[in-house]
């Protein structure tokens, strides 16, 4: 498994493509070799294929455009080829589909990404969906996340497992990442505390309360690739710090 960066976690410092060009380098001096592209501006997939190449970065998957992505699957590969990225991601179900959930909305996305995500399968790339705490929610008898496994094969539809999120929500990280055993190809990492009013918050890997040591070996026992750090809120601290904390962390883990 190899650890990256969630650009999410720094997108204060990727707005403009100069700022990204000095977040990617930033990046590359931890020792970072693969990177999420999220939350991030827009760029030319030609011209960031040359700034991973001169820092030594790989991009090996996005958060991507839903209606790029169900409307023109085609033009959302070639960009993605372009920067030699297998993976094309969503970031979540798009409120309209969720609020509230319905067998009804939930047949409708699955609908709208289906198309594309054969495609991208017949094509040797792979849609990513990312999980957040409501896939776990009840819908007519099961939860969101079972009918997802149950709607696509896994070839076709991976899962970006969040192991906070199914914390915070009270499942078992480990638990599920065995249960999706062939989805998992990329998976993000943060830790949980909680702070001086008792809030739950998201620290650094390696600070907080998660076992990380079980949740590391079900990566590597179920064959995860990509383990990318995202701490989505940095409490006030430098999350270039952040960033580095948690590398370090999973470096002395015994993983780069």
């Amino acid at each position: 498994m190899i650890i990256g960066a969630q650009l999410f976690t720094l997108r204060d410092f990727c707005k403009t493509t100069q700022d990204l060009d000095e977040t990617l380098k930033k990046v590359a001096d931890m020792g970072i070799k693969t990177v999420q592209l999220s939350g991030v501006c827009a760029y030319d997939p030609a011209w960031m294929a040359e700034r991973l190449k001169e820092y030594g970065l790989t991009a090996d998957i996005t958060h991507f455009d839903i209606n790029r992505i169900a409307g023109d699957p085609e033009g959302t590969l070639k960009f993605h080829q372009t920067m030699n990225c297998p993976y094309i991601g969503i970031g979540c179900m798009p409120a309209d589909y969720m609020r509230p959930f319905t067998v009804e909305k939930l047949n409708a996305f699955f609908d709208r990404v289906r198309p594309a995500a054969k495609y991208f399968a017949e094509n040797g790339s792979k849609f990513m969906y990312h999980t957040h705490h409501f896939e776990f929610a009840m819908v007519d008898g099961k939860n969101v996340l079972t009918r997802m496994l149950e709607e696509f094969p896994a070839n076709e539809y991976g899962i970006t497992f969040d192991v906070w999120w199914a914390q915070y929500t009270g499942e078992n990280p480990v638990k599920w990442l065995y249960a999706l055993e062939g989805r998992t190809d990329c998976v993000h990492f943060k830790d949980m505390s909680h702070n001086a009013n008792g809030d739950i918050i998201m620290v650094p890997n390696g600070d907080g309360i998660m076992d990380y040591d079980a949740i590391i070996k079900a990566c590597v026992d179920t064959g995860v690739k990509f383990g990318y750090i995202e701490q989505d809120n940095c409490n006030g601290e430098d999350p270039f710090a952040c960033m580095k904390r948690s590398y370090d962390f999973f470096r002395s883990r015994g993983l780069s």
